[in-house]
């Protein structure tokens, strides 16, 4: 699977950006796809995921309520639409995907993950 993550840029606090996830190359039937991000000086962190099929998603606990994964079967695209964006949300964004094995009850782990798009910076400030 080929992915490139997309739609990042500069936002106000308190204002919203849609990432973009376009995914190619195989039948995504049985894949999750996660939005993982990582800010300066610090680990990659998992963001949200959802299972191709849309029957699962998961928020990491700062973003719930905040953020929503959706996704496009026909146009093959992850969306992460952000809301209410704020200074420690500012990061690279990257999508990427896993072939089986998540039961949509907990994070996807980074270094579990089979494929990865190039990240997306987001960057929230006034």
């Amino acid at each position: 699977v080929q992915l490139q993550a997309s739609g990042g840029g500069l936002v106000q606090p308190g204002g919203s950006l849609r990432l973009s996830c376009a995914a190619s190359g195989a039948s995504l039937d049985s894949y999750a796809i996660g939005w993982f991000r990582q800010a300066p000086g610090k680990e990659r962190e998992f963001v949200a995921a959802i299972s191709w099929s849309s029957t699962k998603t998961y928020y990491e606990d700062s973003v719930k309520g905040r953020f929503t994964i959706s996704n496009d079967n026909a146009e093959g695209t992850v969306y992460l639409q952000m809301n209410s964006l704020n200074p420690e949300d500012t990061a690279v964004y990257y999508c990427a995907s896993r072939y089986r094995g998540w039961s949509g009850k907990h994070p996807l782990d980074h270094r579990s993950m089979d494929s990865w798009g190039k990240g997306t910076l987001v960057t929230v400030s006034s």
